[in-house]
């Protein structure tokens, strides 16, 4: 018999907790921005709004917050394939909890796939997963406020004031809308660094059968 493991389960699970704070620890030693709790249960309610505006049903929005959660996992053991090795965590985890193996495929393809330089959307959990795990840049992601010492993805990070993402199920897009201090960043940073990160979003959105949209300082940038 396969349990029907959810989220709030899955966010409270010791196993799960103890591997992002190792994984979060080991980007904090790599000089990467914040990966752990805080971005993850961003990463996991965007996932689920994005498809609860459009329709999909109570059970993928579940699978997507839980994939949401679980994408940065393994981190705990390297950044490098850290979506393909976090995919096997889950993988480990969930078969744990006797989730159902058909809703584990789901989640691990969906963490196997988030990474810009190796993924592609292949289920409305993953597309979902890529678009809300992209759109999470804010100026609270950097660990340290000494602005000499960053680096481009700090400055761009910190540069971001206010991140918000809006899903409008009838008109079918998903708009990213950035508030940007161009004292710290130009908008062309943002766009040398995360280029590749919106042209996943965009792929993401049109696999749903969506429009992805990004407005910094309220103009209009795709």
């Amino acid at each position: 018999m396969y349990n029907n493991v959810t989220y709030e389960f899955i966010r409270c699970d010791d196993e799960v907790l103890t591997y992002m704070s190792a994984g979060d620890h080991v980007l904090e030693v790599m000089g990467y921005t914040e990966h752990g709790l805080t971005h993850s249960t961003i990463v996991a309610g965007w996932a689920n709004d994005i498809l609860e505006a459009f329709g999909y049903s109570e059970k993928e929005c579940e699978l997507a917050k839980i994939a949401g959660f679980l994408h940065d996992i393994g981190n705990a053991i390297n950044r490098v394939n850290h979506a393909q090795s976090g995919a096997l965590m889950a993988y480990d985890i969930l078969t744990r909890l006797k989730m159902d193996p058909v809703d584990i495929s789901n989640i691990i393809a969906a963490i196997g796939n988030h990474d810009e330089s190796t993924g592609i959307p292949t289920s409305p959990v993953s597309a979902a997963l890529m678009i809300a795990d992209k759109s999470d840049v804010r100026r609270s992601r950097v660990r340290s406020s000494d602005q000499a010492s960053f680096d481009i993805h700090d400055r761009v990070n910190y540069a971001v004031e206010h991140a918000r993402l809006f899903v409008d199920g009838n008109e079918k897009t998903v708009t990213l809308s950035l508030n940007i201090d161009t004292n710290i960043a130009a908008k062309i940073d943002y766009f040398e660094i995360f280029l590749s990160r919106m042209l996943m979003c965009r792929k993401a959105a049109s696999y749903l059968g969506a429009t992805f949209i990004l407005y910094m300082n309220e103009s209009r940038m795709i």
